[in-house]
């Protein structure tokens, strides 16, 4: 596995970062022209024969352009508050808290040394409690970064390989991941929510109201159309997610200069990485290690395209090659 200098890896993620925010409303902004486009094939007096269908394309652009202020508008507000609550958030969602220095100093003495080493400001440290061996990065800025580590991980690995796992996660802040995936994960989640209250609309009347007009048409386009949205979306923040785990692995090796560390410390998080707090897929892609591993392994999965961590063997393998 190629690593990529520190550096270059800092401005590939803010590129992609600015990729990310350019992709998303591109494709929002182009599903909603399609549902202006498919809802006017479903009013007939677009075609009359007087009229012909020269006057379709005028009238959809029209409603887009009237819309598009509105869905800007939205989309900023839910940008805005997901961006400033992300970590309260993702904390609720995960079952974080802040740990103390007093709890725990020798995770404290293994964060602050790792740090000190490559001149990083200090993230914050939590702690999940649970049994299950875990860990993952968040945060945007100098501000909010910080390390979460399960109870299970912190008192099942020996100081080598909690160092490493520790090390993954601060290549995470380092490289500038954990803002990359915040982005995608507030992004997909605009989608989520859009197909969810379509569905609620149109399961609690929407299309029986609909028979009287066009209100069940457009629910039942804007449930299809968002559903799109939804898998294009996820589509982006999977793939960018599978890679990043290569890249912080490498990271641990050169911050630790110990990669059979992390790769020892993988073998004891897969015979047991799932936390129970976590329900959320968008919120699983953080973890060093899938924490719904137990749940995937009995649902279906369309090969590795919907992945989102590369196999652990296969990252166990990397390590052991360095």
């Amino acid at each position: 596995m190629k690593y990529f200098g520190l550096q270059s890896q800092i401005r590939k993620n803010n590129t992609n970062s600015v990729l990310i925010l350019l992709m998303f409303p591109v494709v929002f902004f182009g599903l909603t022209w399609l549902f202006f486009f498919f809802m006017s094939l479903t009013k007939s007096h677009y075609f009359s024969a007087e009229q012909g269908q020269y006057n379709l394309l005028p009238v959809i652009n029209n409603n887009f352009l009237h819309t598009i202020p509105w869905i800007t508008i939205g989309v900023i507000i839910w940008f805005t508050i997901a961006w400033l609550s992300h970590s309260a958030i993702i904390n609720k969602a995960t079952g974080s808290r802040p740990l103390e220095r007093k709890e725990n100093k020798r995770i404290y003495n293994l964060v602050e040394n790792l740090c000190i080493s490559r001149g990083m400001t200090m993230p914050k440290v939590n702690i999940i409690e649970d049994d299950s061996l875990n860990a993952f990065a968040s945060g945007l800025n100098l501000k909010t970064y910080s390390v979460s580590l399960s109870r299970g991980i912190i008192n099942k690995l020996d100081d080598s390989e909690l160092e490493a796992v520790i090390a993954h996660e601060l290549t995470h802040i380092r490289n500038r991941d954990v803002r990359l995936l915040i982005i995608s994960i507030v992004f997909v989640g605009i989608f989520a929510f859009i197909s969810e209250a379509l569905f609620r609309s149109l399961r609690f009347g929407g299309l029986t109201r609909g028979k009287k007009g066009s209100g069940g048409a457009a629910i039942l386009i804007g449930i299809v159309l968002a559903l799109v949205g939804y898998l294009i979306a996820t589509l982006f923040r999977f793939a960018l997610s599978r890679k990043r785990e290569y890249l912080a692995d490498a990271g641990s090796a050169e911050l630790t200069k110990n990669p059979l560390a992390l790769a020892s410390a993988l073998r004891k998080i897969s015979a047991d990485p799932t936390i129970e707090a976590v329900k959320r897929k968008d919120v699983a892609q953080m973890f060093i290690e899938n924490p719904q591993a137990a749940l995937d392994k009995s649902s279906f999965s369309i090969g590795s395209l919907f992945a989102t961590h590369p196999p652990i063997k296969k990252r166990i393998e990397i390590l052991e090659q360095f």
